[in-house]
């Protein structure tokens, strides 16, 4: 997959629209999986994930194919949510002057079972406490359910450092959950 990537970044950074599909077609699943758990709604999900797409291609120029394509689109899509996420906070310090809707079952605490409470504070922690590296590794590993092997061969980092990073991300994990339960 390295080869190809770089086959690929090389036709890509030429213009060559057909790399960039390529690209698409092989990464757009798993970076939509990464985002999803971020932002735990599948539409905007694939709004960033598509907005992701265009940022590669708009600075198509500035791509280096011998770096880890994953972690390029994995930075952009974080900066994508992170951007999100400031814009809600922008939404909620102002809520008093936004018009109000009827509230949904979605956010009714009451409909949420405890598996779903637990996963919730689990992708906040991860999303507010991990490091960004640590943080991605960890949700290839736990969330996409990915071989550590894989990640390593994804991110270009050796195995044993995917498997010190995960551990270090369930250990940061549990101590918080300790905290707050």
């Amino acid at each position: 997959m390295e080869n190809l990537d770089f086959k690929l970044l090389t036709k890509l950074k030429e213009s060559n629209e057909k790399a960039l599909k390529e690209l698409f077609y092989n990464y757009h699943d798993t970076l939509f999986r990464f985002i999803c758990y971020r932002v735990t709604d599948p539409d905007l999900a694939e709004d960033i994930t598509q907005e992701t797409f265009v940022r590669v291609w708009n600075n198509r120029q500035l791509i280096e194919p011998k770096k880890s394509f994953f972690s390029y689109i994995a930075r952009i899509s974080t900066n994508l949510c992170l951007d999100h996420f400031r814009h809600m906070k922008v939404r909620i310090k102002h809520k008093d002057s936004i018009p109000k809707f009827a509230e949904s079952h979605f956010y009714n605490p009451e409909t949420k079972t405890d598996f779903e409470i637990l996963r919730s504070r689990i992708r906040e922690i991860a999303n507010q406490e991990l490091p960004e590296k640590c943080r991605e590794i960890f949700f290839l590993g736990r969330i996409e359910n990915k071989k550590n092997s894989e990640i390593a061969q994804m991110l270009g980092l050796s195995k044993r450092t995917v498997e010190n990073q995960l551990y270090r991300a369930l250990k940061i994990i549990k101590k918080i959950l300790k905290r707050k339960i």
